[in-house]
């Protein structure tokens, strides 16, 4: 039995639910919605069994993993054939930075306990706070950009086959979007982005096929 704890706009949890879904590998869905009557995440039921109160959660056969990253690389290396990480070193170590440039150094500055935080406690009203958002992912992706302008960049971040990055990239992209970002600022992340978006297992992880998606 495998269940994945989600919120259906969570980006971290959107990546784990395309990183099964190129997998093939089935799971339940337990919505923990973020937002409503305080956030599900708080509550001591899930704080047990997740004590950062974040979600994705996996539960797979009894075995409680926490952090998208580390459930995906666990998902890769626990169910074959290896797909999200490519065999060499070197390409290994590309993928994973790149995928690390978006969940390390975007993602966490504009993630929703960042944005509620300056917003119930420091009262930055929402024209200052999208304007931080915009900003800090204006700069990684202009970076990110730079880094996909290279011979490995396929149809996807490497190669012409979705991974560990894409998994990464476009939640963000989706994210950004909703903050009225114009994405063709960015051809080669646009580019993926629509490539990725036509494929039946980023389809059914998008926030919109979920069944908490309000």
């Amino acid at each position: 039995m495998r269940q994945l704890y989600s919120f259906f706009r969570s980006s971290a949890a959107y990546r784990v639910r395309i990183a099964l879904a190129l997998k093939g590998l089935d799971f339940d869905l337990v919505p923990i919605d973020l937002l409503s009557h305080g956030g599900a995440q708080h509550q001591p039921d899930y704080r047990r069994l997740n004590p950062q109160g974040l979600v994705p959660t996996l539960v797979d056969d009894g075995v409680v993993l926490s952090q998208s990253m580390a459930i995906m690389e666990y998902l890769d290396e626990t169910y074959g054939p290896a797909i999200l990480l490519p065999g060499a070193p070197h390409a290994r170590a590309r993928v994973r930075g790149l995928a690390e440039q978006i969940a390390c150094d975007i993602h966490p500055l504009n993630n929703l306990r960042v944005l509620r935080f300056f917003a119930h406690d420091m009262g930055v009203d929402k024209e200052a706070r999208d304007r931080w958002y915009r900003h800090w992912v204006t700069l990684g992706f202009d970076a990110l950009e730079a880094a996909l302008r290279v011979p490995d960049t396929g149809r996807c971040c490497h190669g012409d086959e979705p991974g560990l990055a894409d998994c990464c990239l476009i939640p963000q992209v989706f994210n950004a979007r909703g903050y009225d970002m114009d994405i063709a600022a960015w051809p080669t992340i646009e580019r993926i982005d629509r490539y990725c978006n036509t494929l039946a297992a980023f389809q059914a992880a998008h926030p919109a096929a979920q069944p908490d998606a309000v």
